[in-house]
């Protein structure tokens, strides 16, 4: 959201930023591109200043004549799009980044109501778009837009990495499957001893995954990198990357390693599905799958110049398909459509709410 905000065309959208607190480590990139940020604080939507908060914020949509509403994720699903509609904001557009992973039952029920508001909800995978008819959305309901990248951060590899080094980037938390890959690890090494596993991210199962590999005997040969600015310098650095995800919507990480020429192993699950393509860009293995992991792992390791010839067609694959050109035009369509169709007044300029 914050580079749609920064590549929009602002001699045709007015861009306003809304959000809980205006703070954190990506907010002044956000801030710099907006005609104004204004917060919303609230602690809780069981609570009755969050009301208040709600009034607030659909006075803000009829001070400044926005027309147009785009919310992020879920909190910002339940909080926004209920108030857009109370302001009746002529186009309002909510988001899905993500299947269920992590989210109460009754978090994924609020959310379900706020879509009510909404006249589209924008899914990030086809794994997602199916989520959503599932919980009851309408199928002309979804707007189906893949993320992007910023192709001039990840260069690909001019040749293969001289070390055996596999990577992995993923907050350290309960189904990203690094429990797997501690385990695949064990088996790896057996057949290549000099092989080394790099885990950037962190996170709640830090402390238990550092025991498990110690528990496997592979503490020497796994490193916890914890955050790391970086991440493409230190992806170039890697001969394979892999994701043993149990479930996931759209693979960013999956989407930068193959941005730097990596072949990928992971999951087959969810939107990794559309994004790796099996025997052409890396491969796909059952999830929770230890022994299949370390084979394909092992076989890539092996055989540099397969590794390299499919880490190419990857790179070549985001280039056609997942550029940030192509997601904010995608993004800028999405909204001309549906202005047109509610406004038809609409002349191609609009003020513009992001949260």
């Amino acid at each position: 959201m914050i580079e749609l905000v920064r590549r929009l065309d602002p001699d045709r959208w007015a861009v306003h930023v809304a959000c809980f607190r205006a703070e954190g480590e990506w907010f002044s990139r956000a801030a710099e591109c907006a005609r104004s940020v204004t917060a919303f604080p609230i602690d809780g939507f069981a609570r009755r200043a969050t009301i208040a908060q709600m009034r607030a914020f659909a006075r803000w949509c009829h001070e400044r004549a926005i027309a147009l509403v785009h919310t992020t994720d879920l909190y910002s699903n339940i909080f926004f799009l209920p108030g857009a509609a109370f302001a009746r904001v002529p186009v309002r557009i909510g988001s899905r980044r993500e299947i269920a992973a992590g989210k109460s039952l009754a978090q994924l029920a609020m959310q379900r109501a706020s879509y009510a508001c909404a006249h589209h909800v924008v899914a990030n995978a086809g794994a997602v778009a199916t989520r959503l008819r599932a919980e009851g959305i309408g199928a002309s309901k979804i707007a189906l837009i893949p993320n992007g990248l910023d192709l001039a951060r990840f260069q690909p590899r001019s040749e293969h990495a001289a070390s055996r080094t596999v990577a992995m980037v993923a907050n350290l938390r309960p189904g990203k499957g690094h429990d797997t890959l501690i385990d695949a690890a064990a088996l790896v090494l057996r057949r290549l001893p000099d092989v080394r596993f790099e885990l950037i991210g962190d996170g709640t199962e830090r402390e238990s995954l550092v025991q498990r590999a110690e528990q496997r005997g592979v503490a020497h040969a796994v490193t916890f990198l914890g955050h790391v600015d970086d991440v493409p310098g230190r992806l170039a650095q890697a001969a394979v990357f892999t994701l043993p995800s149990e479930s996931e919507a759209f693979p960013n990480a999956v989407l930068e390693a193959m941005a730097c020429g990596l072949p990928v192993v992971a999951s087959e699950v969810g939107g990794i599905r559309e994004v790796v393509q099996h025997g052409q860009t890396g491969y796909l293995v059952p999830p929770r799958n230890p022994e299949a992991l370390a084979d394909r792992l092992c076989e890539l390791l092996t055989q540099p110049a397969l590794a390299d010839s499919w880490g190419a067609h990857g790179r070549q694959l985001v280039e056609a398909r997942y550029s940030f050109e192509r997601m904010v035009n995608s993004i800028a369509s999405l909204y001309d459509q549906a202005l047109t169709h509610r406004l038809p007044t609409w002349a191609g300029h609009s003020q513009y709410a992001s949260f």
